[in-house]
């Protein structure tokens, strides 16, 4: 298995141009939200933990956090952040629009296909294909990238 650095270091060869980079930024966390809020609406529950049900969506959350553990513990610790967040709000989305599973499913995947139509769009500025059509790993270095990112601007090595 490949470092983190090595990881971060390719998928960065198709992200420097700075629209592509912002497209990114943006819809990188967007699309992990939908797939975590589309895994939530499977309408299959295994009880609760506070305000979050357990489902498949908190079930997978758990192999995710496992995979990026193996990368590194603090992306680990700041993906498992952003999925508690992304499972709270999924949550919040399923009751606000009425306990409604299909409801809940059909907004993240509005979002999905509207954040990936920006992606490739932002892959077209920058003039190279998406890193994940040479290795599907990247569809989960993506979320790390942004991460790592962002703790580089508040210090956090990783």
């Amino acid at each position: 298995m490949k470092a983190l650095n090595q990881w971060l270091a390719e998928y960065g060869e198709s992200h420097t141009n700075p629209t592509n980079k912002l497209i990114h930024w943006i819809c990188v966390p967007v699309i992990y939200f939908t797939i975590v809020g589309m895994l939530y609406s499977i309408p299959v529950s295994f009880g609760s933990v506070g305000p979050v049900e357990i489902n498949i969506g908190s079930i997978v959350a758990v192999l995710v956090f496992i995979y990026y553990c193996l990368l590194s513990v603090k992306v680990a610790l700041g993906m498992l952040l952003f999925t508690i967040i992304c499972l709270l709000l999924s949550q919040g989305i399923y009751t606000w629009l009425g306990d409604s599973h299909a409801g809940l499913a059909i907004t993240c995947l509005v979002l999905f296909v509207l954040a990936w139509i920006l992606q490739f769009y932002g892959h077209n500025v920058e003039g190279k294909k998406p890193s994940f059509i040479k290795d599907l790993q990247f569809l989960m270095i993506g979320p790390a990238w942004v991460i790592s990112f962002l703790f580089r601007k508040i210090g956090v090595t990783v």
